[in-house]
């Protein structure tokens, strides 16, 4: 407990570090996402949008990117880290692998979802004279949103244990610190305190998104 009580500043600095994280990939990659579900839902065969080359590289990608374990594609992300926030280690760099390895997640998430409306009511909107895009944003995407909501919720839970690799490239967090001050140490006070902490943020993060979707859904 001693020990505990004089980690308490680079645990809380740990804490926000993962929050920081958690934010900056979630945004990163919830908007990259949105655009490639969007994207593979529009050019899909029977799509508002049909196109064969396009859904094709979409689905190419996607199947390329998302099966990469993570611990490799840190690795293989690192370069490109460097080349866009400037370097590819730290906390910044580590936020930003796991938005871009979150993005190919999010958006088969998305076109699950949105491929889940039921095709009557597109077919209703077609013939009262809505084109794709406005069918997309007043028809498709709000009658999934409830679903969606639940599956960003998802990524997020999968964002914070994330967090936990991103001390392999020095990004810090309560995963790093659960292991460098706690495992390594033989300190199990400290792993475990940093083990409830992250349980608490996706307890935290599980019950909003959840609550969020019933109002959502009882519309």
């Amino acid at each position: 407990m001693d020990r505990l009580i004089q980690l308490w500043p680079e645990l809380l600095k740990a804490a926000l570090e993962t929050l920081y994280m958690t934010t900056f990939a979630f945004v990163l990659g919830g908007v990259l996402g949105l655009a490639i579900g969007v994207i593979l839902y529009v050019t899909r065969p029977g799509g508002l949008l049909e196109n064969r080359t396009v859904a094709f590289i979409a689905n190419l990608g996607v199947n390329f990117f998302r099966p990469i374990p993570f611990v490799l594609f840190v690795a293989v992300a690192q370069p490109f880290a460097r080349l866009v926030v400037g370097i590819g280690i730290g906390t910044t760099a580590g936020a930003f692998i796991i938005g871009i390895a979150a993005a190919f997640a999010i958006g088969r998430i998305v076109e699950q979802h949105l491929v889940s409306v039921p095709s009557g009511v597109i077919e209703a909107a077609r013939a009262m004279g809505a084109g794709p895009w406005r069918i997309l944003f007043t028809v498709a995407i709000p009658e999934s949103l409830g679903p969606l909501i639940l599956g960003y919720t998802f990524i997020v839970v999968a964002l914070i244990d994330m967090t936990a690799m991103a001390g392999l490239i020095g990004g810090g967090g309560l995963g790093a610190f659960a292991q460098v001050y706690g495992f390594r140490q033989f300190e199990p006070v400290v792993m475990w305190t940093a083990i409830v902490l992250i349980v608490v943020f996706v307890h935290f993060v599980q019950m909003l998104g959840t609550r969020l979707a019933r109002k959502v859904m009882r519309r």
